[in-house]
């Protein structure tokens, strides 16, 4: 399995996502890059979880659908050709860190190259993602970002 870098100039790896990115500062997403993906990769996939949650994993963002030419997304924005999934807020795209006061969760974004489509539609869950991913995962790149109130 190949290796993406992926980083954001908001946060480092296993550091403090700014509260500007929160779910009650207006669910803004973070900026993200990545390294190049590498040949056999045709399309990415996105998704920003936090396993600490207390109902279980609980998903905030994701993506399917992202050109593998892409190397990253603007805070608050979306790749153009990107499907957007339906996060755990039941909502389209980005929905930020909202732990339970005085707990401090971990969010991973991962990123996943996948050989073949992933066939994903608009509303797609988590539980979709990782089916559609099964198998076509050939890179993948993580950041861990942590956040408390």
């Amino acid at each position: 399995m190949e290796e993406i870098t992926l980083r954001s100039e908001a946060f480092n790896d296993h550091a403090m996502i700014p509260s500007d990115f929160a779910h009650d500062h207006g669910d803004v997403s973070p900026p993200l890059e990545w390294s190049e993906a590498p040949d056999d990769v045709v399309e990415i996939a996105l998704a920003c979880e936090d396993p600490d949650a207390p109902s279980g994993t609980f998903a905030h963002w994701l993506l399917a659908g992202i050109d593998p030419a892409t190397t990253g997304v603007d805070a608050g924005e979306l790749p153009t050709e990107a499907v957007p999934g339906r996060n755990d807020y039941g909502s389209a795209g980005y929905g930020g860190p909202m732990p339970p006061p005085g707990e401090t969760h971990r969010y991973f974004f991962r990123l996943y190259g996948l050989s073949e489509p992933s066939g994903l539609r608009p509303g797609f869950t988590a539980e979709d993602l990782r089916a559609a991913v099964q198998d076509k995962v050939v890179a993948t790149g993580t950041l861990v970002g942590t956040f408390g109130r």
